[in-house]
Parts: structure tokens; C-alpha cells; sequence
């Protein structure tokens, strides 16, 4: 059984400060964008967990193997599977690819251990915050702490160009130094700075921006260059450090990724409707 898991963007991003629970609830536009992981679950006589392509722990803190973890503790015929995962999204980039890969994990998982999709719903906020939107994936409203989703009908009409800088912002990080900063407001977008299919939904914000450069000095310098080459306005996704821009062709879109350096992953990509794929005939 074989799943593509799709990586994400936060078109927008607003957050609030803690609540009782010591969580900041949040409120964010979300887009899945074809960059994807490829994982494969298998039966056999004894658990395995196999990473390739971009360096991953290959241990039980990888939220693709917790998935499977989790499916299988809630399963009616349990047993033991061999995991393995082809990495190509970005670790630490504000793109969600170990979430994806939870996401994607449970539904192979759910299928092989007979766990329907409404106990996949109830194992993926457990997994991480990112992973509810990842199960469903396309265009949809987070908030709350990911837990509830507004569906929205999908985008189309534009590519991005994603860069993602040489080095990482830890997400626990980035939001405890927004709190350390009094909660600040991060850039707008808005505009002829957006296609007009993203108009509807400005400003486009992200509130995490200004923790993000507080913690990775570089980060200002290397955006700067970046819009300098790609000559757009930027975004940034999640807590970064990824950015992102808009183009109207492929052609654009990816004369922006060649322009692009000192970037450890850069993608031309179109936002996707779904969180996952299942190739065809993958599936018993």
C-alpha cells in the first residue's frame, strides 16, 4: 500500500495568545501544494521503519511511525508493519511534512489495521496540529489548534515558488518568542501582491514573522535577497522558515525557483485539493 503525503502552506496565519490550557489558539488559511512524501506500509513478521531521501529520525519520534502507532492501538486486528518513507519535504520549514506524513500514515495504516475514517479523525489532533488539516487537505479555514476546519472550495489559477532557507525555527520556539515580543502582528499582503483568487481572503498575514527573524538573525537578509530576485512579495508559512511567492504560469514559477539561492529546497508548485493521494490500485 503506497500514499503520497502533500506538503502545506499557511496563506495566512493569525495567532492569539495562550489560553488556559498554556496553547495559543490560532486562525489560519491553509492550501495543500504538490511537494509531496512518499511513504509505503506493508504487512510483516516484525515491525520496520525505513527512511529515505532527506535525513529523518527513523524511530518512534517520527510522527509517520506514531501514526501507525496510534492505528494500530485503536485496531480490531493488530499486528505487526514495515514502514517505509521517501522524504523530500523540507524537516523544520514551516511546511507540514512530518504532519503529512501522520496524515498519510493513518490512512494506510487505518486500511490495513481496519480502522475507518472516523477514528482517524478522532487519532490525528492527538498527533499534532497540523495533522487534521492534513487528513483533509485542499483549501480550508484551522482554528481553535488545528482541530476545526472550515472546508473552502479549491484554489487554482496560480503557482507558488517556495524557498526554504539553510537553516531551521524550531516551532515551540517561534512561539515562545512571540509571546517574549508582547504578541506583535506580523507583514500584510494584500492587493495586486496577490492572485486575484486569494483577494477574497486579505490581508494575508502571518503573525509568527516576527518570531521567526528574532531567532534566525539571517532570516531578514535572505528574505530580502529573495524578493529582490523573485521581485514579488513574500510570505512566509507556519513558523518558517520557508517563504513563498505567487506567479500566474509555471514557466514564472520556476524561472523564480532557478533564481533562488542558498536555499536548502525550492519548489515551483500549484495548490493541490487534497492532503493525500492513494495512487490508484495501491489499495486493497
Amino acid at each position: 500500500m503506497r500514499a503520497e503525503a502533500y506538503a502545506k502552506v499557511n496563506l495566512s496565519l493569525r495567532v492569539r495568545a495562550r489560553d488556559a490550557s498554556g496553547r495559543h489558539p490560532l486562525r489560519s488559511l491553509a492550501q495543500s501544494i504538490d511537494w509531496a512524501d512518499r511513504l509505503a506500509l506493508e504487512p510483516a513478521s516484525a515491525d520496520a521503519f525505513t527512511v529515505t531521501g532527506l535525513p529523518a529520525p527513523a524511530d518512534e519520534s517520527n510522527l509517520a511511525w506514531r501514526a501507525v502507532a496510534a492505528a494500530r492501538a485503536a485496531a480490531a486486528r493488530p499486528g505487526p508493519a514495515a514502514l517505509t518513507l521517501d522524504k523530500h519535504i523540507p524537516l523544520a520549514a514551516g511546511l507540514g511534512g512530518g504532519s503529512a506524513d501522520a496524515a498519510a500514515a493513518l490512512v494506510l495504516a487505518g486500511t490495513r489495521f481496519g480502522v475507518g475514517p472516523a477514528d482517524r479523525d478522532r487519532l490525528a489532533p492527538g498527533l499534532g496540529a497540523d495533522v487534521p488539516f492534513c487528513l483533509l487537505g485542499g483549501t480550508a479555514w484551522m482554528e481553535g489548534f488545528g482541530e476545526r476546519l472550515t472546508p473552502l472550495p479549491p484554489l487554482a489559477g496560480f503557482w507558488l515558488a517556495v524557498a526554504v532557507p539553510p537553516f531551521e525555527v524550531s516551532t515551540g520556539a517561534a512561539y515562545s518568542r512571540w509571546d517574549d515580543l508582547d504578541g506583535p502582528d506580523g507583514p500584510a499582503v494584500s492587493g495586486r501582491d496577490l492572485p486575484p483568487e486569494l483577494r477574497p481572503y486579505e490581508p494575508l498575514v502571518n503573525d509568527l514573522v516576527p518570531a521567526a527573524l528574532s531567532l534566525a538573525p539571517g532570516l531578514g537578509d535572505w528574505a530580502a535577497d529573495l524578493r529582490r530576485a523573485w521581485g514579488r512579495a513574500l510570505l512566509m508559512s507556519g513558523s518558517g522558515p520557508a517563504h513563498f511567492a505567487f506567479f500566474p504560469t509555471a514557466s514564472e514559477a520556476a524561472a523564480a525557483v532557478a533564481a533562488g539561492s542558498g536555499s536548502r529546497g525550492t519548489r515551483a508548485c500549484l495548490p493541490v485539493p487534497q492532503g493525500w493521494r492513494v495512487p490508484s490500485g495501491t489499495l486493497p
